[in-house]
């Protein structure tokens, strides 16, 4: 499988996606800080300008901004997953972390799963009893599942997706959750087939019908939205505390709120983001389970019986794809397709 992206490589967001929280962060920015910088002397023009001007001003602002915030996706993606800038003690502890919390995840699942299976069947066998009670041994875990017993069936569902944002494999774990919910289903067509889906998205993509992939897009056009949103905060947040510091007649209360209001939904959009994900995931697992079909068609191979040789075929096209040819790449010919003849 290829190395951890920070973005997966689907086509790109609409344009809403970026320009909307532009938008919105650029009217906060103007509302809020602006009027704390008029000495500034862009601001001061537009502060003269009359209403047309103005909103014309703010409108192909918004759309510029958009743009750049569109093209500097990839480089905040890859800061939000962990792969940019991280130093590597913080990259190597936070992936510890977030193994940590998958694995207590994991048996807080098994605690509820043994439970349940226990009250329905009155005894356990001996191998499931003694890890019930191996894992009950553990104090943390037992307070855990003292409160798990007390959650409703919706409520103990969503830990099932808390888990379920993790990637399978340890070696894949990131360090942000973000980065995890991401790099899950970036892993599913290699887990499951082993499809490198990174390697190979646009040939999938381009295999699959047009409403999997529009769901797809759909699906990252969220996440993208609240990813912006983000990001926006964050400057005008910053802005406003320069501002703050070294502004000539700064509005105190008005640039305190900010700041105070922005830092605050930092972290909602951030989760707003892990959420949105969900969708994202279901919609790549769809490319993947009705484009395999299609795809190795259109590279002239033939979809083998067994999933076995399936995942036998698939590795050595991706490794076809990732690596220069060697003779050993002729192994392919067994599952290439019969040559059709053309009836005309």
């Amino acid at each position: 499988m290829t190395s951890p992206r920070a973005c997966w490589a689907a086509p790109g967001p609409s344009s809403s996606a970026g320009s909307c929280p532009t938008a919105l962060n650029l009217a906060v920015f103007l509302l809020a800080v602006a009027p704390s910088l008029r000495g500034f002397g862009p601001l001061e023009r537009l502060h003269g300008a009359s209403g047309l001007g103005t909103g014309l001003t703010l409108l192909t602002g918004a759309l510029l901004l958009g743009l750049v915030a569109n093209a500097c996706q990839n480089a905040l993606y890859r800061l939000l997953e962990g792969y940019l800038l991280w130093p590597a003690r913080a990259f190597e502890a936070r992936c510890r972390r977030s193994r940590r919390s998958r694995a207590f995840l994991a048996d807080r699942l098994t605690v509820l799963r043994l439970e349940r299976r226990e009250a329905e069947q009155g005894v356990l066998r001996t191998g499931d009893a003694e890890e019930l009670a191996g894992l009950l041994a553990d104090p943390r875990l037992a307070r855990a599942a003292a409160r798990d017993r007390r959650r409703t069936a919706v409520q103990r569902g969503l830990l099932r997706e808390r888990f379920a944002r993790f990637p399978i494999a340890d070696d894949q774990i990131a360090p942000t959750r973000l980065g995890n919910a991401i790099r899950r289903f970036e892993e599913y067509g290699w887990d499951r087939y082993r499809l490198d889906t990174q390697l190979l998205w646009n040939e999938l993509a381009g295999c699959v019908p047009d409403q999997i992939r529009r769901q797809s897009e759909l699906a990252r056009a969220s996440v993208d939205f609240f990813v912006a949103l983000l990001a926006g905060h964050v400057a005008v947040a910053l802005t406003a505390a320069l501002a703050l510091a070294g502004g000539s007649r700064p509005d105190r209360l008005a640039l305190v709120s900010t700041l105070v209001v922005l830092t605050l939904l930092v972290p909602v959009w951030y989760r707003s983001a892990v959420t949105a994900t969900d969708e994202w995931a279901a919609a790549v697992r769809a490319m993947v389970n009705t484009g395999r079909k299609p795809l190795a068609a259109s590279l002239g191979l033939a979809l083998p019986q067994t999933l076995a040789a399936e995942r036998d075929m698939w590795t050595m096209v991706s490794r076809l794809s990732r690596i220069p040819y060697h003779e050993r790449a002729a192994a392919l010919d067994r599952y290439r397709a019969e040559p059709t003849t053309d009836p005309a």
